[in-house]
């Protein structure tokens, strides 16, 4: 998984009852653009350090602000 600052990180519910969860990339600790991820979640604000798993995918800023 690569992303950059300002990209948007989706992460998918895993069981029917979860909704998925979007956020922003603040910063990217990895090289190359690989995880781990800074990211401010959209729905409370809270800043956390993301290792993304399986269920988890980057849109880049030019496709996100597109939509």
């Amino acid at each position: 998984m690569r992303a950059a600052i300002g990209d948007k990180i989706v992460v998918r519910g895993r069981a029917a009852n979860e909704s998925r969860r979007e956020g922003v990339i603040l910063a990217v600790e990895g090289e190359d653009g690989q995880p781990p991820y800074l990211v401010r979640w959209d729905d409370t604000g809270h800043e956390m350090i993301l290792f993304p798993d399986f269920d988890t995918f980057v849109e880049p800023a030019a496709a996100a602000a597109g939509r």
